[in-house]
């Protein structure tokens, strides 16, 4: 098992109304050249979680941090719908359980890289619903 420090939380960047799943992710991140789906889940729509890459697997989502974090990705760029969000809550309190982490440990990608917007979220609001 790998050792584990820090969530990361990611939007796909697409058209709230665009369903998409982590089959489609996985073809535009192997068409950049990459391995497949750098994320370890994928949040669609209707809050169904899809795994992306095994947790025992390094991701491709946050450069520089990838060795030792999960990356956890919502479909979509302006707000998750609820059903998005309360699985998105529920994944990232069972992630921080799991790895015995505790809310200082997750981010959103524009937190860790200068230059992203991602994920779009308020996360201090996201930080305080999870402490």
């Amino acid at each position: 098992m790998r050792e584990i420090s820090a969530i990361v939380v990611h939007c796909a960047d697409t058209p709230d109304a665009l369903d998409i799943g982590r089959k489609e992710i996985d073809s535009w991140h192997k068409a950049k050249g990459w391995n497949g789906v750098g994320y370890h889940y994928v949040i669609r729509r209707d809050g169904t979680i899809e795994v992306g890459r095994f947790e025992t697997v390094v991701g491709a989502h946050v450069e520089g941090h990838n060795a030792k974090s999960i990356g956890v990705c919502w479909v979509g760029s302006v707000k998750p719908g609820k059903a998005q969000y309360v699985a998105l809550v529920g994944m990232l309190r069972d992630l921080m359980d799991r790895y015995k982490l505790g809310v200082s440990c997750v981010f959103g990608h524009r937190e860790l890289n200068d230059g992203k917007t991602c994920p779009n979220l308020d996360m201090a609001a996201l930080r305080k619903e999870l402490s």
